[in-house]
């Protein structure tokens, strides 16, 4: 294993180039090594369970088929139900019943959801020193080996640190951390600085993590966990991408931002390369050309980077022997030549004929595009969008998503038609403007001495939070009279601005004097299918299906039904007679018919493009409907 091995490693990048596939290969080959090993999935939409073939839940659970060889899911939602029972629990008693439940409603946002899940992930990296017998010795000058799960004291509060640890949950040797997306990792690695900064200027205030007095008792171990994020001998960053310019800018924009958090350890991993065995395959050879390209062309701070690349396997990397081969050299004498990628286009329908379905019966509306990171939510959302435009409708694009990449795509696409607009919901952007917003409105009534102290109070970063919501409604506004089409962020990011879509909703009906039927919140517009037409972007595999699916139930749950799927980069819709694609196409047939039986009437299937003008070329595909 040629991977630089530390107590923590730290496995990040954009959506879709194989994070999770990484850190359980490298999981699985370090146990197989004889380490002790703890996984942690810091990512809300966790897939651990199918990639290890493991019931993996809140609690650190031993992997089927393993010695050494532990995992655990982070789940945000119940970390922020713990943290708001540790936040209300000691006033009950001392406020009246009225106080306490307008505090928990409080806490219900998904600022309180962020900060409770960074809470819970430092308790799984500590400044411990291990010495030979395994007590812990400040002194010993190694690194930490690092920490397995607290124990009931630590989850009632205490730091992980101080809390008594079984044998079960101590000693892990390295600790691997498979992160959600870029910007959600940037984001929870954020909040220590952003907490302690608010701390500091409002000591007795009180947020929407409760009271900041009380935070202020976790500041030491938030410091101490940065100060083990930012020391090289104890953390490695390992930034995964595929061979493509877009993931590889990501990484670049990731490095830089990590760089400034002080986490400067870091290595390259390029996952998913192609070579040919077919050099006859027109399509194969472009594919090859397109990932040479990029790498020629990536970034110099990628380039001087440790670096090592993983090919593009025949099949999905799911499981303990198929984990294990990712380390191993890829053994081609075993591949079905002769698999028939038998396209199931009686199953699904072409993007034209998505096009025409939109438009049948509407001049306007809202169009979302959804899903798991890297499954190509944006390419889908800008191509849409210039369909629609083409076909005369004036059209909005616009993105929720921190990693935003409209630009990058639409530097890829045709010359951009005069009725088509571009915007973006910057979260940064939006705060600031919020606060002068708000600071503007009360300047005639408040002293000076009150709006300083008014504006220290906006810079929570909660305020970020509503900001973003306001430009969110303000978008779904815009679709009552034009085609406003929003690419959004990767799922765990988007169920949480749907969660506060829905606590403004609640909120709503609780102090209106009107009746339903007179007024339209825009959680109430999301659930009119007549209006809100919502996509579930996916790729033909098991685990963004499995991840759809997931997404696509707790959107139901909300009231929210999903108009559609798109399959998109399918390879079973392409041409191809290199035997390994060939094999991958063989694999995607009966996933695709899945989808149309258990999981959605309409379905689109888009062809994979081996193509940097991605939506240019998609922009420019005839319509196939079967």
């Amino acid at each position: 294993m040629k991977l630089n091995i530390t107590p923590y490693l730290f496995f990040t990048g954009k959506g879709g180039v194989g994070k999770t596939s990484l850190a359980c290969a490298t999981a699985v080959t370090l146990s197989d090594e004889g380490k002790r090993v703890l996984l942690i999935s810091t990512d809300p939409a966790s897939n651990l369970k199918e990639v290890l073939e493991t019931g993996i839940a809140d609690t650190v659970t031993p992997v089927n088929g393993t010695d050494n060889l532990f995992a655990v899911n982070i789940d945000p939602e119940q970390a922020a139900g713990e943290y708001r029972n540790r936040a209300i629990e000691p006033l009950k008693g001392l406020l009246p019943d009225h106080e306490i439940a307008k505090m928990r409603e409080e806490l219900s946002g998904a600022c309180t959801t962020e900060i409770a899940a960074f809470d819970e992930f430092t308790r799984y990296v500590t400044d411990k020193r291990k010495s030979a017998n395994g007590s812990g010795n400040p002194d010993s000058g190694n690194p930490a080996p690092g920490n397995g799960s607290p124990d009931k004291n630590a989850r009632e509060g205490r730091p992980a640190s101080d809390a008594s640890e079984t044998e079960a949950e101590a000693d892990f040797d390295v600790v691997i951390f498979d992160t959600a997306p870029t910007g959600h990792t940037l984001r929870l690695l954020e909040l220590p600085a952003a907490w302690s900064d608010y701390i500091e200027k409002n000591p007795d205030g009180a947020s929407c993590i409760g009271p900041s007095s009380a935070l202020k008792t976790n500041k030491e171990r938030y410091e101490r966990v940065v100060k083990q994020l930012r020391d090289p001998e104890a953390t490695t960053v390992y930034l995964v991408s595929r061979p493509d310019a877009s993931a590889l800018k990501e990484a670049d924009r990731s490095s830089a931002e990590l760089r400034e958090l002080g986490l400067s350890n870091q290595n390259l991993l390029i996952n998913g390369y192609f070579e040919p065995l077919d050099r006859e395959d027109p399509f194969a050879r472009n594919m090859q050309e397109m990932a040479d390209l990029a790498l020629a062309g990536m970034p110099d701070s990628l380039r001087k980077m440790p670096a090592q690349t993983f090919p593009l396997r025949p099949y999905n990397i799911l499981g303990l022997e198929r984990l294990r081969s990712v380390f191993q050299t890829p053994d081609s004498s075993n591949l079905n030549a002769n698999a028939v990628a038998d396209t199931g286009r009686d199953a699904t329908a072409s993007l034209d004929k998505l096009i025409a379905d939109l438009t049948a019966d509407r001049d306007h509306g809202l169009v979302m595009t959804m899903g798991k990171g890297g499954v190509g939510k944006t390419a889908m959302a800008v191509t849409i969008a210039l369909k629609l435009a083409q076909k005369g409708h004036p059209v909005h694009l616009t993105t929720t998503d921190p990693a935003a990449h409209i630009d990058d795509q639409l530097g890829s696409a045709a010359e951009l038609p005069e009725n088509l607009t571009i915007g973006r919901i910057d979260p940064k952007k939006e705060k600031k403007e919020y606060i002068e917003k708000v600071i503007a409105s009360k300047s005639g009534s408040m002293s000076q001495e009150n709006l300083r102290l008014l504006r220290e109070d906006l810079e929570s970063p909660c305020t970020e939070e509503v900001a973003v919501f306001q430009a969110f409604s303000k978008s779904i506004q815009q679709a009552r009279r034009k085609f406003v089409v929003i690419d959004t962020a990767p799922t765990g990011h988007t169920l949480l601005l749907l969660d506060t879509t829905g606590s403004y909703h609640k909120e709503v009906l609780r102090n209106t004097q009107l009746s339903k039927d007179r007024m339209k919140t825009p959680f109430m517009y999301l659930q009119d299918q007549n209006f809100a037409r919502i996509l579930l972007v996916t790729l033909p595999e098991t685990t963004p299906i499995t991840e759809a699916a997931k997404l696509q139930s707790d959107l139901r749950r909300a009231g929210i039904q999903p108009w559609g799927w798109i399959a998109n980069q399918s390879l079973a819709a392409t041409g191809v007679s290199d035997p390994l694609l060939r094999q991958r196409a063989a694999e995607e047939v009966p996933l695709l018919e899945e989808i149309k039986e258990r999981h959605s009437e309409n379905v689109y299937s888009v062809p994979f493009i081996a193509e940097s003008k991605i939506p240019k070329k998609l922009f420019e595909l005839k319509s196939e409907t079967t």
